[in-house]
């Protein structure tokens, strides 16, 4: 088949920290010189796309902000057309705040006027502050937004905890799932990656390193799928799984395969 687009995965699928995933190179030099036009889409809800940039050329790839879509990116979308007058309260980093607050919208420190409560990745996350998250939900009529999904995302170090183990910590308490998640697999980057590509989906390839939001967004989508094996997934993960990929590859460097 004949491919003119491809989102990847970032974390896990092209780097793994600031360091290139053995493979990387050779895959999206093939990708390039096949023509597909590109688009790297990360859950990770802290960095912008200019930050995602510059970590890539770091890792020695070249990419443009304008190839990259992150979780951030996608929930401040989001929050802009549908919360644009809401009152937030934030359960994450100072960096997702930013990009809320830069796009207009209100975000407070005191829980008891929150309208609606976002919850993502905090590395100082603590009891305090899961307090402060159960007290925003007493009102049913708070919306509950999680940034994205992934419960561990692949780091230098191995493998660490990621949005979605602060987000099942607060709806644990809160007794409720979130209203929407957004991020891979979600219907807005769906709309997003569709929107950005500009390409129909059976014409375009998806490879990631996790079944759940990377595989998951390119099934849902209509998109061929590839899981590369130089992440979080193996092949325990993959017997177990409702969620299977059109294909199994090694690293990247095995995309010229199925080209």
């Amino acid at each position: 088949m004949t491919y003119r687009g491809v989102v990847l995965d970032v974390d896990g699928t092209v780097v793994r920290g600031d360091e290139p995933i053995p493979g990387a190179a050779e895959g999206l030099d093939r990708l390039g010189r096949a023509g597909l036009r590109r688009l790297f889409v990360s859950n990770n809800p802290t960095k912008r796309p200019p930050a995602y940039a510059e970590r890539l050329r770091r890792a020695g790839f070249d990419a443009h902000p304008d190839e990259i879509v992150t979780a951030g990116t996608i929930t401040t979308d989001y929050l802009a057309d549908n919360h644009a007058d809401d009152v937030l309260f934030v359960v994450g980093e100072d960096a997702l705040v930013d990009q809320l607050t830069d796009a207009g919208l209100s975000v407070v420190a005191d829980e008891a006027r929150a309208d609606t409560v976002v919850v993502s990745i905090d590395r100082t996350f603590d009891y305090d502050r899961l307090c402060a998250a159960l007290r925003a939900c007493d009102d049913e009529a708070v919306t509950l937004v999680g940034t994205d999904p992934d419960m561990v995302i692949p780091a230098a170090e191995g493998d660490l905890p990621g949005s979605g183990a602060i987000i099942n910590a607060v709806a644990g308490v809160v007794g409720r799932d979130p209203d929407v998640m957004l991020g891979k697999p979600s219907e807005p980057a769906q709309r997003v990656v569709r929107e950005r590509l500009g390409l129909p989906p059976a014409d375009c390839l998806v490879v990631g390193d996790r079944l759940d939001t990377d595989i998951a967004l390119g099934e849902r989508a209509g998109m061929t799928t590839a899981l590369v094996r130089t992440g979080v997934t193996d092949d325990r993960d993959l017997e177990r799984s409702d969620v299977q990929p059109d294909y199994v590859l090694d690293s990247l460097a095995d995309v010229a395969t199925i080209l």
